[in-house]
């Protein structure tokens, strides 16, 4: 301890105050409300990065690392964080935080200083608040009653429980109370027991953007459920969306899993390109393939990779790279760290949730509340998994049986991945088949029940008896049990013998997708977030079709630009040329504003040249949507 007034000063504060210094940010102080945060912890002279390792994918020893970096403050609130105990537990808690670098007399940077407050009982009041008042709640179910319908009714009423592959999904609404977007996801089991796992973008938001969405889903299932091949299932949507104005530049990532091998077949059509997570918390994005958008005129290559025992595959709409004050590296960088820590679980403790519906929902909850969002996010994951074995039950046939049958038919459910719906479907509708087993046979043989998953994710269950079947009477209290299980499950078939009974039935199993509401009113971010404008200007050379756009070209934009544009070339009459190194963000939006552009110039047979620099958002997108560009 120290006499200094000063320090014990600062160590009584009623704050969280971490002070780090040098490069690798060795923690110098640590007052004591930060202690008791933190108990039992070594600190002194240690890497920020040890002493509070556990929230290392959560973002905050990101933060202290980029501030040091790059010497802009960020600040954030109502965090959420999971703190490992001594005694073993997770703590969860809230807080509100400013980090900023630390710097000597010189104006050299010496490290950074942290400042928090934990507002966890804040945190929880409100939620409680909101909970109970009832008014509040119902006016924002009715806000988004509409919204949530009709994103409920164009997106799978669930994901399919498959052998060898989990499957988990989310999707972020770009204006949550407003606005329903044209982002998608789908995963369709094949006939020979691949699945196709789709992706989907089409420019804008509304209806018009949601009517389209649901066609082009609509048009790509139909195909994929008759056994096409990617290229044939996109050229089919393809023919379509050159029909259909609202559907024109929609991006595609398709990927076709085989979850026996492990191959992989995957097409990325003016999207970004999947990222593959490893079990080891290692994440690579598979090479695009130089596939065009929809109704743009090109082709849809197809590429290949391979999925290892415990490797995960992540499709998502660019809205999660799209983030503002994100550049497209920074944002992939984030989004595979982010992924890779959520696979691993490594970042927000979750333990009873699969790998890929962690990466689904945590990699939205900790970058958008880095960054915001200004679009939908849609993510779709699949991870190769062992196969359940089949339940194989020999039970003696008495009720005292029932019990530990039971057990052993949660326990599959629990293998394949079953929901506690489908749970309780399967063990409802099971319990009266073996009931009524037991009953016919009397006390006498046996009883078994065999159960699988196929490959197109329908469960196929038989109950076999040794005993005469007896139809159901008008006898009060006698077959209400086999009508209600009639009514649970998709089929159910009694096939009488004279040796025995064979009761079959067969439930497809779903996983939810989740619908997300990831409110942060006041994200993290630099403090001073620089201001960016949109204007076309027109280069030296007295030539009004020779310009140099700046800004961001998105949704809000990109009209403005395609009309400006055209008047500016007569309708794609006279050559143009259009720098766009100086676009900050270029969104699907203008992309489909310059493929129009492109478009009119071909008819008219007049030269049109986009020109970015290297390394530039736009060149980077211009290289994903496949539109001809030349290095300014």
């Amino acid at each position: 301890m120290t006499d200094d007034p000063r320090l014990v000063a600062l160590d009584q504060v009623p704050f969280i105050l971490v002070v780090c210094q040098g490069p690798e940010l060795r923690v110098i102080s640590l007052n004591a409300a930060t202690r008791q945060v933190l108990p039992g912890r070594e600190w002194r002279d240690r890497p920020i990065r040890e002493v509070i390792s556990d929230l290392i994918g959560q973002q905050f020893v990101e933060a202290y690392y980029d501030v040091y970096r790059t010497g802009e403050p960020v600040a954030g609130q109502e965090w959420r964080a999971h703190l490992d105990m001594p005694d073993g537990s997770v703590h969860e808690m809230f807080a509100n935080f400013t980090i900023t670098p630390w710097h000597d007399e010189a104006g050299e940077r010496r490290g950074v200083i942290g400042v928090g407050f934990d507002v966890t009982d804040l945190v929880r009041q409100r939620q409680a608040a909101a909970a109970a008042t009832a008014d509040l709640q119902e006016r924002y179910e009715q806000s988004r009653e509409v919204v949530t319908a009709l994103q409920r009714e164009l997106l799978p009423v669930g994901l399919p429980v498959l052998p060898g592959l989990q499957v988990a999904a989310s999707y972020l609404l770009a204006e949550a109370d407003t606005a329903a977007g044209g982002d998608w996801f789908d995963a369709v089991p094949q006939k020979d027991g691949r699945v196709a796992l789709i992706a989907g973008d089409v420019v804008g938001h509304g209806v018009t953007a949601s009517g389209a969405m649901g066609q082009l889903r609509a048009v790509l299932r139909d195909r994929l459920d008759d056994g096409a091949g990617i290229a044939e299932a996109l050229g089919a949507a393809d023919r379509f969306a050159s029909r259909s104005p609202a559907a024109h530049a929609t991006t595609v990532a398709m990927a076709v899993v085989d979850p026996v091998s492990g191959e992989v077949a995957y097409c990325t059509a003016g999207h970004p390109p999947p990222l593959l997570v490893t079990p080891g918390g290692e994440a690579r994005y598979l090479p695009g393939t130089g596939g065009t958008p929809l109704a743009t005129g090109g082709s849809f290559p197809v590429g290949t990779a391979r999925l290892e025992p415990g490797d995960l595959l992540l499709l998502y709409t660019d809205g999660i790279l799209e983030r503002p004050g994100r550049s497209h590296p920074e944002s992939a960088a984030e989004l595979a760290a982010v992924a890779a820590d959520s696979a691993a679980g490594r970042a927000l403790h979750e333990p009873d949730v699969t790998a890929a519906e962690r990466v689904c929902t945590q990699s939205v909850e900790l970058l958008v509340r880095l960054t915001g969002h200004a679009d939908d996010i849609t993510l779709l994951a699949a991870q190769r998994v062992p196969v359940a074995a089949d339940l194989d039950l020999e039970l003696p046939a008495v009720p005292a049986s029932l019990s530990a049958a039971r057990e052993r038919i949660g326990a599959w459910l629990d293998a394949i991945g079953a929901t506690a719906r489908d749970g309780f479907v399967l063990q409802h509708a099971l319990g009266e088949l073996m009931s009524n087993a037991i009953e016919h046979a009397g006390s006498v043989g046996s009883v078994s029940v065999r159960a699988g998953l196929s490959a197109s994710g329908q469960i196929d269950a038989a109950v076999r008896d040794q005993g005469v079947w007896r139809a159901p009477t008008r006898e009060p209290n006698r077959g209400r049990g086999l009508a209600l299980a009639t009514q649970l499950v998709e089929m159910l078939r009694v096939e009488p013998a004279a040796d025995g009974t064979v009761v079959r039935l067969r439930h497809t199993p779903v996983r939810p997708a989740r619908l997300l509401d990831v409110r942060d009113p006041v994200p993290a971010r630099p403090l001073a977030p620089p201001a960016t404008g949109f204007r076309i200007v027109e280069q030296p050379g007295d030539d009004e079709a020779l310009v140099r756009i700046e800004g961001p070209v998105d949704a809000a934009t990109a009209v403005n630009a395609r009309q400006e544009l055209l008047r500016r070339s007569r309708g794609g009459m006279v050559p143009m040329t259009v720098d766009l190194s100086a676009v900050t963000h270029l969104s699907s939006a203008g992309v489909s504003a310059l493929h129009q552009l492109a478009g009119k110039h071909a008819e008219q047979h007049a030269p049109l040249s986009l020109r970015a620099a290297a390394g530039s958002p736009a060149q980077l997108v211009l290289e994903l949507v496949a539109l001809p560009y030349v290095l300014a």
